[in-house]
């Protein structure tokens, strides 16, 4: 046997996925043992070298006595994050994909909180976001006071946004024209701005009218993505409380749209939008980051 292989670990067997462009791998770890280090999630998320993805998620047993799933994300640079809108609807049709699951109300537990996920027709997926927090403290923003906008300084300019946590921090300007808006410049000079002391998606609102906005976002580990689920909620929440935007919300993001509505202050947000099965695959890690033993026995060819 070569060296190669004898470095080599078992199989892990993965789907791809994607909502409105947002795109996952998708890993079960109560079907087979699974542990990966950030620095073998950075070479998978690598779109040339790798998989490619924005987020990671794992499917784990559940940690609480009222909740089915453990949902834990990792983005694209190999760190855990609390929440991600778009992974959590591939979550749902993953685990009903995937036979572990014939529930069409499915709650799981996650870094920010639990969530409740329906399953609707043709892909659809409706998420019970939870209440979102205003809270400074608890974004966490670096505020004395809760405001509905915050002036933050950067490079000698005031840039002005709402702070929101969805169970993830997030900070929301109103762009004019989100195709002129500096997403790719500005969005990650301010995620990692002091004031965010565990940095932040920030998301750049353009307002259509009361009922259509739309939204391109820098997300916190991964740079802009296609579509941002949590980011989406953020935004019409930000934009609600402004008095910019309704109570249901068609948001256009570059990926497709979602459906988000929030009824005010202490209800919930609801997101509703599609998702996508790409393909399934298997791949072979190093032995010092690849689960001990693959108990799944697909070819390790890739299906489309």
């Amino acid at each position: 046997m070569s060296d190669s292989r004898r470095s080599s670990g078992p199989l892990l067997s993965f789907t791809k996925m994607h909502g409105l462009g947002n795109d996952f791998m998708v890993v079960d770890a109560i079907s087979q043992p699974f542990r990966l280090r950030p620095e073998t999630i950075r070479t998978l998320a690598d779109r040339h070298f790798g998989i490619g993805f924005d987020q990671l998620l794992v499917v784990e047993p559940p940690g609480l006595p009222d909740v089915d799933f453990r949902y834990r994300i990792f983005n694209a640079d190999g760190s855990e994050v609390e929440q991600c809108g778009n992974g959590a609807r591939c979550f749902a049709r993953f685990v009903r994909d995937q036979r572990l699951t014939n529930r069409k109300v499915i709650r799981v537990q996650t870094a920010g909180g639990v969530l409740e996920l329906k399953v609707g027709k043709d892909g659809w997926v409706t998420v019970n976001m939870g209440v979102p927090e205003l809270n400074p403290a608890a974004i966490p923003f670096a505020a004395d006071s809760r405001q509905l906008v915050y002036p933050l300084e950067m490079d000698g300019e005031i840039f002005t946004l709402s702070a929101v946590s969805m169970g993830n921090p997030h900070g929301v300007l109103v762009v004019d024209n989100v195709d002129a808006a500096p997403v790719e410049t500005l969005g990650p000079k301010l995620e990692r701005h002091p004031r965010f002391p565990a940095r932040a998606n920030i998301g750049f609102l353009q307002i259509i009218d009361a009922g259509h906005a739309r939204l391109r976002v820098f997300e916190r580990g991964s740079g802009e993505t296609l579509a941002c689920g949590s980011g989406a909620c953020a935004a019409v929440v930000a934009g609600q409380i402004r008095g910019l935007l309704g109570k249901r919300v068609d948001v256009e993001l570059r990926g497709g749209h979602l459906v988000i509505e929030w009824q005010g202050e202490g209800t919930a947000v609801m997101m509703e939008g599609p998702t996508a099965h790409v393909f399934e695959g298997q791949l072979r890690l190093p032995a010092e980051t690849s689960p001990r033993r693959s108990r799944r026995g697909k070819d390790s060819r890739q299906n489309p």
